[in-house]
């Protein structure tokens, strides 16, 4: 494509949540901003993550120069391992995004090949023809930026994911100069995220917790248990400091929430005073009032810490009548039904449980940009084209009507969803193809185990290995196994030598080490049966036959 033009072809995040992926092609050169994933929904079998659908990278390999990251998050960098698995670029990121992704990369046996490259607010780069000015922007997590991508058309800003918050915890402000400044000097095109659009007014500040986090270690009066998404560096930094002023020690429980803090402490953004953390086993060796757990599962994910010590199942956390519990974090859509189920099992426990109820004083806050915030960078900015990003269509076509009505701020707004190619040139801007996208199915937690197309996947799965199904009888009301457990098989040789009788055995062992509260809660039940038969099976086996487990009710 000749030089004086600019294509922008979104790969994901466009209408759906997650997998926020995008791609700018100049000339000869390609960048590609963020590479998130998005996790299944429940009907999704067997899947781990979802991630973007790279075909067009592949199909332009040559061209691909870089991939830049505007934060940390799972939605912005969890597909990378599977993207460099496949064309392995530099990569762009700020201090702290990339430590999230050197752990990543680890994991997956990338990180010795991997180039890493960081950046800092204020401190333009470039790659190829593109020139890239990093804005300093406040979110949930800590050292998010905007970036500002200079082309051969003009200026293109994508703000990633962003509050205006006056007051971070980290003191890191916002930099509406920098946007207020590119609005002067002209702005081709700002694509902005969409996520709170359907609210109104200002996002509070990370600081409006603080009053709410202040009271409630004031009136509790035994151990306190804190959960919150382990990337909110803010919210562990604020638990920390309450702790300390208020004299408890702190306990990190779940490796995601340890990690996290060690490498917020590692890079500056949390001081941790010495003598103030704990190994959670000796949380037992402090009177109740004197310990604080940050715990990780606000989610109510089945085999988390907080899912775990909810049905009294934790080698270290142990819930007491009396104890508060503060879910600090929102509802993410989907987990509703999840989250419940564990917050009736801490009342269960006689717990005290503080969770988003709309108070003036809250005990979490968004890290998404309200409605007013939204205008303020769009009358900052008064870009020539508005494209916004991040999120369903309903909220993508409320945030055009938002922008659209915004007359003089706005030339003209463009809505797009994944897949569609926008090209801007000296004529203007339009959609001129799509490229192929969708999902591409993770399994089994292996980056090699794609699953390209999910039905015909699942019919090769079950004509390879089959179906098991254990199915069991749970008294509702007492917890208590009617019968000894039925294994039924469906395009499955269990073989002999007694396999069924051996299988029969590990789901009873599953049951006997579980506790009432997990029997009588059938999600978390039929998991463990689940993880522990497929151990089995794989073991004895070497086949990975769909295992979904019955649960009778009697």
């Amino acid at each position: 494509m000749p030089p004086a033009k600019l294509q922008v072809v979104p790969l994901g995040g466009l209408g759906e949540f997650g997998m926020n992926c995008m791609a700018l092609r100049s000339g000869d050169d390609i960048i590609v901003i963020d590479a998130g994933l998005m996790f299944p929904e429940a009907e999704l079998l067997g899947v781990d993550i979802v991630v973007p659908d790279i075909t067009y990278l592949l199909e332009n390999r040559a061209q691909v120069r870089a991939i830049v990251l505007t934060h940390g998050h799972e939605d912005h960098i969890g597909g990378l391992p599977w993207i460099l698995s496949e064309i392995n670029v530099p990569v762009y990121g700020t201090e702290f995004t990339l430590a999230y992704v050197e752990d990543k990369l680890e994991e997956h046996g990338l990180l010795d090949d991997s180039d890493l490259r960081e950046i800092r607010p204020g401190e333009r780069f470039t790659i190829g023809v593109f020139t890239v000015d990093p804005i300093q922007v406040t979110h949930s997590l800590v050292d998010c930026v905007a970036l500002a991508i200079h082309t051969p058309v003009g200026v293109v800003i994508h703000t990633g994911d962003f509050k205006v918050d006056p007051t971070p915890t980290d003191n890191r402000l916002f930099d509406l100069h920098a946007f207020a400044n590119y609005g002067k000097a002209g702005v081709l095109a700002l694509f902005q995220d969409s996520t709170n659009v359907e609210r109104k007014g200002y996002t509070p500040s990370e600081r409006a917790v603080w009053r709410k986090f202040d009271e409630v270690f004031a009136r509790t009066r035994q151990r306190l248990f804190i959960s919150c998404f382990s990337s909110s560096i803010h919210r562990i930094k604020l638990a920390i400091e309450l702790a300390y002023d208020h004299g408890r020690k702190v306990a990190l429980v779940g490796r995601s929430m340890a990690d996290s803090a060690e490498i917020a402490a590692d890079l500056g953004y949390i001081e941790i005073p010495d003598g103030l953390l704990i190994h959670p086993g000796e949380i037992r060796n402090f009177p109740p009032e004197k310990v604080c757990v940050m715990i990780s599962g606000t989610q109510g994910e089945p085999m988390s810490a907080l899912s775990r010590a909810a049905v009294d199942n934790h080698k270290h956390a142990k819930i007491e009548a009396g104890d508060t519990v503060v879910l600090s974090s929102r509802i993410i859509p989907g987990n509703e039904k999840a989250i419940y189920r564990m917050i009736d099992h801490l009342f269960r426990r006689e717990a005290h449980v503080i969770y988003e109820d709309g108070s003036s004083s809250p005990v979490h806050v968004s890290g998404h940009a309200s409605q007013e915030e939204l205008k303020l960078i769009i009358n900052l900015v008064k870009p020539r084209f508005f494209i916004p990003v991040h999120g369903e269509y309903r909220q993508l076509k409320r945030h055009a009507e938002l922008a659209g009505a915004m007359h003089g701020a706005v030339g003209q707004v463009v809505l797009i969803e994944s897949g569609d190619v926008l090209e801007f040139d000296e004529l203007g801007a339009r959609k001129v193809a799509r490229v192929p996208v969708g999902r591409v199915c993770i399994d089994s937690g292996s980056r090699t185990d794609v699953v390209e197309d999910l039905v015909i996947r699942d019919r090769r799965h079950l004509s390879e290995d089959g179906i098991v199904l254990p199915i069991i009888a749970i008294n509702k009301l007492t917890g208590r196994v009617e019968s000894v457990p039925e294994i039924v098989t469906r395009g499955f040789a269990a073989g002999e030598n007694g396999f069924l009788d051996h299988a029969r055995q590990i789901v009873l062992g599953t049951l006997e080490v579980s506790s009432d509260e997990e029997k009588a809660d059938y999600g978390v039940i039929k998991e463990k049966i689940r993880q522990d038969l497929k151990r089995f099976i794989v073991k004895n086996t070497a086949r990975r036959p769909l295992i979904m487990p019955v649960i009778l009710e009697i």
